[in-house]
C-alpha cells in the first residue's frame, strides 16, 4: 500500500533491471547482530512498510506462543528519527505499523510519544514487565538505512533460537492481516499507552546509582560539549547531567536537532573520529570547554575527546575508554561496597574482538572478566543470567564506542556513559590529572595494550567467503597458518566452524555463529587479531592487540611491533589488491 516503493518495483520491471529485481525479492531480512538492518526501500530484504509489518506478525506469532499472559503485559515500540522521501519511510512510521500489528491483535503497545535513546526501548520492557519490544533505528549506519531491533522480556536483545524461531513465524504469516496497516491505531486504540515521562523519570532516577561525587559535579567549572550528531539524544543527555548535579553540557547548534540527512557529517558514526567531530572540537575551543562528548544518533554509543595541554585534541578509542571506564566503576565499587563485600562476586564483560585490558585489570584485582561474541546482545543476555545468580556486574563493553556502566540497561547506552565520563573527568580534575593521563597511568598499572581496529569494504559475498576459506584450507586442506609472514602463530580459533586450538578438545568454549564468519589468531608475540565480517554493513574487520605485561613499558617499541602484525595480517590473510577490497577511507 505504499505507493512510493510500488512505483520502485514498477519502475525496475519496466527498465528489464532483473538481476536487481531478484536481488531485491529473492531473499529475507535476517537477524544480525544488531537485529534487522538493510537500506530503506522497496524489496524483501529492505526496511519497508510491509517487511516491517511481516516482521511484527511473526513477533505476535512468535510470542503468543510463548508467553500466555501476552496480552496482559504488552509490549513496547521506540523508534528514533531516520526517514527517507523516496521510498515514504520513516522511523516513526514503521514503529505506527509495529505497534499497529499489535493493537489490532488486542496486545497493550507502549507506544513512546517521540523518538528516545535505544536504551529506553530495553530499559521499558523490564520496567513495564513487558513480553518484548522493538526499536526502530539503525545506530550509526548510512541515512539510507533503517533497522529493528527485537528485545526479549529480560530487557537483551534477543539471541538465539529465538531469532531463529521468528524467522520461521514470518515466513508462515508474510499476508499482511487486516489491521496491520491501519498506522492510526496508535492515535485511537484504548491499548496504547505512551510510557515516556514514567520511564524517562524513572530512567533519571535509576542514573543516580551510579554518581558518586555529586558534591564534585555540582561545583566544578569544567566545562563540557554535547552533540547528538543529528539524533536523538539532546534532550536526554541534558536530561542526564542535571541528574548528576552538572550544569548542561554545550550543545553543537548545528548538530542538535534531528536530521535524517545527517547533513553536516559525511557519515554519522562518531566512531569515524576527529574528521566528524569537526563542529564539537571547534565549538569546545571556542568555549574553552577541554572534553567532548558526542552520542551517535540513536545514543547507544559514545565518542570522547579531550584537549591536551599543547592544543591538539586527543579522539579516545573505544578500547582506551573502556581501561578508563573499567578502572573507574571497580574504583568506586570498592569505595563504596559493603565490608562483607567479596570481590569475587564481582563481574566485568567484554565482546570477545574488544580489547583484554579488563582481564588484566580483574586479574590484579580479584574480580571476574568474561568475554562474549560480538554483538551487545551476547553481553545483555549474560549479563541477566549472572545478576539472577546473584552476582554484581559493575561494567561491559564492545570496541566499538559501546558501554554499559551499571545494569539499569542490559545493553549498550550513550546517556549514562556520556555523564558517566564526565564525573570522572571531574574527579581527575580535582586530582590535577586529564583522562589521557589516567589512562596511562592504567596502562603503567596494568599493563599496555595497545590496540587497532579498521576494515576493508567488500560488496561481494563469494569473496568474502573465499578469503575465510582459504585461511580455513591454508597448506593444505583443513589446516590453518602457522605463521603470519615472519610471525608465529600459536592458537586459532574458528567461531563459524567452532574449532579452538588452544583447548583440549579443539572445540570452541563461545558459542558456534555460522551465519557469520570470524577467525582469531593468538601470536607468539602477545598478540591477539580477529578477522571478522560486520554483522550490519559490507565489511571484513580486523582487530589486533598487543597485550603486554606492566613491566614491558616501552609504548614505541610495542607500537612498531603490532603495526608490523598488522601489515602481514593484511598482506597474507586479506590480500586487498588481488581480492578487490576497498581500504577504509583515512
Amino acid at each position: 500500500q505504499n505507493q512510493k516503493t510500488k512505483e520502485q518495483i514498477e519502475s525496475l520491471l519496466q527498465n528489464g533491471k532483473h538481476k536487481e529485481l531478484r536481488d531485491r525479492l529473492c531473499c529475507r531480512l535476517t537477524f544480525g547482530t544488531a537485529g534487522l538492518r538493510s537500506a530503506m526501500g522497496a524489496g524483501f530484504c529492505y526496511i519497508n512498510d510491509l517487511t516491517v509489518i511481516q516482521s511484527t506478525q511473526g513477533i505476535y506469532k512468535y510470542l503468543e506462543r510463548c508467553f500466555s499472559d501476552f496480552k496482559q503485559r504488552g509490549f513496547v515500540v521506540g523508534y528514533d528519527t531516520r526517514g527517507q522521501v523516496t521510498s515514504n519511510c520513516s522511523s516513526k512510521k514503521l514503529a505506527k505499523l509495529t505497534a499497529a500489528v499489535l493493537l489490532a491483535k488486542d496486545v497493550p503497545v507502549y507506544f513512546f510519544s517521540t523518538y528516545v535513546p535505544t536504551p529506553f526501548v530495553p530499559y521499558a520492557v523490564q520496567q513495564l514487565k513487558a513480553v518484548a519490544g522493538v526499536m526502530i533505528t539503525a545506530s550509526h549506519n548510512r541515512k539510507e538505512d533503517n533497522g529493528y531491533k527485537v528485545y526479549w522480556e529480560n530487557g537483551a536483545q534477543i539471541t538465539s533460537p529465538h531469532d531463529k524461531e521468528i524467522i520461521k513465524c514470518i515466513e508462515e504469516c508474510v499476508e499482511p492481516w487486516n489491521g496491520s496497516w491501519n498506522e492510526n491505531l496508535v492515535d485511537t486504540s484504548p491499548l496504547r499507552q505512551d510510557p515516556l515521562k514514567k520511564i524517562c523519570d524513572c530512567y533519571m532516577e535509576d542514573l543516580k546509582k551510579i554518581c558518586y561525587h555529586r558534591e564534585l559535579n555540582v561545583q566544578t567549572h569544567l566545562k563540557f560539549v554535547h552533540t547528538s550528531f543529528h539524533g536523538v539524544g539532546h534532550d536526554y543527555v541534558q536530561s542526564a547531567f542535571k541528574a548528576f548535579g552538572f550544569q548542561p553540557p554545550i550543545p553543537v547548534p548545528e548538530q542538535k536537532d534531528p536530521d535524517p540527512d545527517f547533513s553536516t557529517v559525511k557519515c554519522p558514526n562518531p566512531e569515524e573520529g576527529e574528521s566528524v567531530l569537526e563542529l564539537s572540537l571547534r565549538l569546545a575551543e571556542k568555549e574553552n570547554a577541554k572534553v567532548v562528548v558526542a552520542t551517535d544518533p540513536d545514543a547507544d554509543r559514545l565518542a570522547v575527546a579531550e584537549q591536551e595541554e599543547n592544543g591538539c585534541w586527543k579522539v579516545f578509542t573505544g578500547n582506551e575508554l573502556a581501561a578508563l571506564f573499567g578502572w573507574w566503576m571497580f574504583s568506586c565499587w570498592k569505595e563504596n561496597c559493603s565490608e562483607d563485600a567479596d570481590v569475587k562476586n564481582v563481574y566485568m564483560l567484554a565482546t570477545t574482538v574488544s580489547s583484554k585490558i579488563l582481564r588484566a585489570i580483574a586479574r590484579k584485582e580479584g574480580f571476574h572478566f568474561e568475554e562474549t561474541l560480538p554483538g551487545f546482545k551476547w553481553i545483555g543476555s549474560r549479563v541477566k543470567d549472572l545478576l539472577d545468580n546473584g552476582k554484581e556486574v559493575l561494567f561491559a563493553f564492545e570496541e566499538s564506542i559501546g558501554f554499559m556502566c551499571g545494569t539499569s540497561v542490559l545493553d549498550k547506552d550513550g546517556v549514562s556513559a556520556a555523564v558517566v565520563i564526565a564525573e570522572m573527568a571531574t574527579y581527575l580534575e580535582g586530582k590535577n590529572l586529564m583522562l589521557a593521563q589516567k589512562l596511562i597511568e592504567i596502562y603503567e598499572t596494568y599493563g599496555y595494550h595497545i590496540s587497532k581496529t579498521s576494515y576493508f569494504l567488500c560488496y561481494d559475498p563469494p569473496t568474502i567467503k573465499r578469503i575465510f576459506e582459504k585461511l580455513r584450507n591454508f597448506d593444505t586442506p583443513q589446516s590453518y597458518p602457522k605463521f603470519c609472514g615472519i610471525y608465529n602463530i600459536l592458537h586459532v580459533r574458528d567461531i563459524t566452524t567452532g574449532y579452538d586450538s588452544s583447548q583440549p578438545n579443539k572445540k570452541s568454549v563461545l558459542p558456534v555463529s555460522k551465519s557469520s564468519q570470524m577467525i582469531t589468531f593468538t601470536f607468539q608475540n602477545g598478540c591477539v587479531a580477529t578477522l571478522r565480517t560486520s554483522g550490519t554493513e559490507p565489511k571484513i574487520k580486523y582487530y589486533a592487540e598487543m597485550c603486554a605485561l606492566p613491566e614491558q613499558s616501552d609504548r614505541t617499541v610495542l607500537e612498531e611491533e603490532l603495526q608490523k602484525l598488522i601489515e602481514a595480517l593484511i598482506e597474507n590473510f586479506l590480500e586487498p589488491d588481488k581480492n578487490g577490497l576497498i581500504w577504509r577511507s583515512a
